[in-house]
């Protein structure tokens, strides 16, 4: 399934995350309460329409990583993938 979004949203695939105690177990994603901040661009919107009818370019683009702000994604799951939807003013930094 293709997922396109719209405007200036983006779509990230997650990046699972494992904790390490101090004892060296690791624990699962599934026992960690945070969800994660950084994850990968699967797809992005055309850009934001401007007021004089252009659209805004798009700063991000497909296969970044990005870290982006803790609260601001939509959780989506498609075909048991657990995906996010945000604005592109949520991503924070591009990790290169």
């Amino acid at each position: 399934m293709k997922l396109q979004p719209l405007s200036d949203n983006i779509v990230v695939l997650p990046q699972k995350q494992e904790e390490k105690t101090k004892s060296g177990i690791i624990l699962p994603d599934s026992i960690s309460k945070e969800k994660p901040q950084i994850g990968e661009v699967i797809s992005v919107g055309p850009g934001k329409l401007l007021q004089d009818g252009k659209r805004q370019q798009m700063q991000v683009k497909k296969g970044d990583k990005v870290l982006f702000s803790k609260y601001s994604p939509q959780e989506i799951k498609i075909d048991d993938k657990e995906y996010y939807i945000l604005r592109e003013d949520d991503v924070l930094a591009i990790i290169n």
